[in-house]
């Protein structure tokens, strides 16, 4: 018999256990054959058919591993083009070398440590293909600062006076509330001050969006002044680094926000590792994957590049490569391109 198993199938095995009983059923048997011999069938059809099953579970996982190790293959040798949502300018010729090196045709620039809104005019000129550059009043900057403190409405003639050279397509990035940084100065300003409301009705008169950086503090604020002005287009930059709901419930109230993923793509962020979206090197997170897919026209990317390092701004870049190549490829049109020329133009 043991000879005989090594040949047989689980189903067939137990048929010839079964027809064995059958041919050697005595008197006492008779009432407990037909139940046995049920028994064993269903038995024996249940060890046929599992090992099929499993083997198709385990092809199903193998295909999925293929697909994806392919994906990733392709994004390493096929980087994504995009549009950088975020740039803050403190070196030109470096910025101009990565954007041509990772096939980047034009990106947002915002003033950095080294640049003002003079300088960003200047590079402008120079190179009006490849720089989008906004305009900037944020209370990081001393000058302006004081000038927030007193809640003086000199700031807004000042911006004003920039906008009207017609050269910035947009206002930002005005840090109103953001936490302390290597360098920077922490600001608390509420988002629905009359300064936030002048530079928002600024925004609506020139026809240009606002790139804000308001952290989750107040979200509440933020909120109130989303609604108060409808009409402007304001880019959240690094979404306010808020967690999945909260990025779906304001998308939902608000459909003149846009959700910025500058440095929410990077695999390791300084500040917190809650801040990314990225599940692993190679994965985000799937309600974060849901999300995008579900409002394509509600996201752009960025690095958040500031020129300090090469190297750095470099694997900031990759880090948004790879997470458009985890996007259809409808989707990905959209919020690596389409979207932000839709802003500016």
């Amino acid at each position: 018999m043991k000879t005989l198993s090594r040949n047989l199938s689980g189903v067939d095995f137990l048929l010839v256990i079964v027809f064995s009983l059958g041919e050697t059923e005595t008197d006492d048997m008779k009432n407990y054959a037909l139940p046995t011999i049920l028994v064993f069938v269903l038995l024996g059809l249940f060890l046929g058919v599992m090992p099929s099953l499993a083997q198709e579970r385990q092809k199903k996982k193998l295909k999925k591993k293929r697909a994806r190790a392919e994906r990733l293959s392709l994004n390493i040798n096929n980087p994504h083009g995009f549009i950088d949502g975020h740039v803050h300018l403190n070196d030109l010729n470096m910025q101009l070398e990565l954007m041509k090196k990772n096939r980047i045709a034009r990106a947002i620039a915002f003033w950095g440590r080294n640049s003002t809104n003079e300088s960003l005019i200047e590079s402008f000129r120079d190179h009006p293909q490849k720089l989008i550059p906004f305009v900037s009043v944020s209370p990081e900057r001393n000058k302006y600062r004081v000038l927030w403190k007193q809640n003086d409405p000199k700031l807004l003639a000042i911006l004003e006076a920039q906008l009207k050279t017609g050269v910035f397509k947009g206002i930002g990035e005005i840090s109103v509330t953001h936490f302390p940084g290597m360098g920077f100065p922490e600001a608390d300003f509420s988002p629905n001050s009359t300064l936030m409301k002048g530079i928002m009705r600024l925004a609506e008169k020139y026809k240009v969006p606002v790139t804000i950086h308001c952290e989750v503090t107040r979200i509440r604020e933020f909120s109130e002044l989303l609604y108060e002005f409808k009409i402007v287009k304001v880019i959240w930059a690094h979404g306010g680094y808020t967690p999945y709901f909260l990025a779906n419930r304001m998308l939902e109230k608000h459909p003149n926000l846009i959700y910025e993923l500058s440095a929410r793509t990077w695999l390791d962020h300084p500040r917190s590792s809650d801040y990314t979206i990225f599940k692993s090197n190679s994965e985000v997170w799937k309600q974060w994957l849901d999300l995008v897919e579900a409002n394509p026209r509600r996201f752009i990317v960025g690095t958040d590049s500031s020129n300090h390092s090469a190297e750095r701004d470099q694997r900031k870049i990759e880090s948004v490569q790879l997470f458009l190549g985890l996007l259809t490829p409808e989707t990905r049109t959209r919020v690596a391109q389409e979207n932000l020329l839709e802003l500016v133009q």
